[in-house]
């Protein structure tokens, strides 16, 4: 983050360029910003969280979560389940301990079963959220410094197009510690049910309450 080039052009007055880096070093002052991004492909509607510390799975979780609060849960009042689409890898990898443990938090929050269907490896090319989101945020943006979170959350809020696509972002200030360490017995306790084909990659973790009423 700061004032450095971003590929693109933008209209200025003439003879008054905006003056930028020519090198994109990092600035450890100047902090940075993390986007991560729900992408709802039956309303056209993106949410982005802006964050400032590590992409983390607990960052991850945390954006979802604040999906729901902000759009999902008045869009969808009457979800008895949730299904995500992931990569396999990054901070929502499918064999990431921390990221399972934290879906069990948000389905005991939610009460209602969360289905994971990763991306296999090498072909998160394919997910919707890059082709009908993100690149339309690159092409927002494209152009400006992006010299501030306020700036970036700016940016990205005011993505439109002309499908409908709605995006709303806000910035998380919350820190999100590297290396968390999930123990087999942590593991264990997640209602993780995988499904028959490729259940690495597919799967429904219950909350706890409806799993203990199953038993």
């Amino acid at each position: 983050m700061g004032e450095f080039k971003n590929g693109g052009q933008e209209l200025r007055p003439k003879g008054r360029p905006e003056k930028v880096r020519v090198h994109d070093f990092v600035i450890p002052e100047l902090g940075k910003a993390i986007p991560y991004g729900v992408y709802d492909l039956g309303t056209n509607t993106g949410w982005v969280s802006v964050g400032v510390d590590h992409d983390t799975a607990e960052f991850a979780v945390a954006t979802i979560r604040r999906w729901w609060r902000w759009m999902g849960r008045k869009q969808y009042p009457q979800a008895q389940q949730l299904l995500i689409t992931a990569d396999a890898g990054g901070s929502n990898g499918s064999r990431l301990r921390l990221w399972k443990t934290e879906i069990q938090k948000l389905a005991d929050e939610l009460r209602i079963p969360i289905s994971i269907c990763h991306f296999p490896p090498g072909t998160s090319k394919w997910n919707k959220i890059e082709h009908r989101l993100f690149s339309f945020i690159s092409q927002n943006w494209r152009g400006k410094p992006l010299v501030s979170h306020a700036v970036i959350v700016k940016l990205i809020a005011a993505t439109r197009t002309k499908t409908g696509l709605k995006v709303k972002a806000r910035l998380d200030p919350n820190f999100y510690r590297q290396g968390i360490k999930v123990s087999q017995s942590d593991l264990d306790d997640v209602e993780l049910r995988r499904d028959s084909f490729h259940g690495d990659w597919n799967y429904t973790i219950l909350p706890r309450a409806v799993a203990l009423a199953r038993t």
